[in-house]
């Protein structure tokens, strides 16, 4: 897929998958190579305890969603908004505009520090929040299906009704993947992951350069 070329020092790369594709492994790869990472997973759950934002979920939906400390309890907002979508598409107005402002801080921060090659933005809802558009690439984590639901029945504890219900509430991978400049293949072991993470990479610095 071709992007019209930014004007910015270094390439901006976004990674997108299914759950439990292994975008986080490819984070870590491309964080080893010099990239500076923005984990959203990270973003998201330090601005849940933020107090503007506690205080909304306490109007929406009680004391029930903050444990006995003050802190939001993840667990019990999770059940809440991947149970009903018009919830969750409630939480993510409230979280989204935040998360972007900081996003945009980390970018500007990161291509401005010399020793970070490239900026990635490893977010789990890259299209669905429009993170794509940021992005002068985008790499897709392919992974078969019934790996990724033993990868999150192994470290999430989902069972394969959880993990479907949630992934049908993502856009359809085959138009991420359509959407996406290289994929990757997450199947064979974290040796094999590397070598073509390696490869992209370098293919990626080479055309922005």
């Amino acid at each position: 897929m071709s992007r019209v070329r930014s004007t910015r020092k270094k390439p901006i790369i976004g990674l997108a998958g299914g759950i439990g594709a292994g975008k986080t492994s490819v984070a870590r790869i491309l964080e080893s190579l010099g990239a500076a990472v923005i984990d959203f997973d990270l973003l998201a759950h330090e601005e849940l305890g933020v107090q503007e934002v506690v205080a909304a979920l306490r109007r929406w939906w009680g004391e029930s969603v903050c444990l006995p400390e003050g802190r939001p309890d993840r667990e019990a907002i999770a059940k809440i908004v991947f149970s009903d979508e018009s919830e969750l598409a409630r939480l993510e107005s409230l979280l989204y505009p935040r998360i972007g402002s900081r996003c945009e801080e980390l970018v500007a921060r990161y291509v401005d520090e010399p020793d970070a090659k490239a900026v990635v933005l490893d977010a789990p809802k890259l299209f669905e929040a429009g993170l794509n558009e940021l992005c002068d690439k985008v790499i897709f984590v392919e992974a078969d299906w019934s790996m990724r639901v033993r990868r999150v029945a192994e470290s999430r504890g989902w069972t394969e009704e959880e993990f479907t219900r949630r992934e049908n509430l993502q856009k359809p991978l085959d138009m991420k993947q359509a959407n996406a400049d290289h994929v990757v293949k997450n199947h064979s072991g974290i040796d094999a992951l590397q070598a073509q993470v390696e490869r992209v990479f370098s293919s990626v610095l080479a055309s922005f350069a």
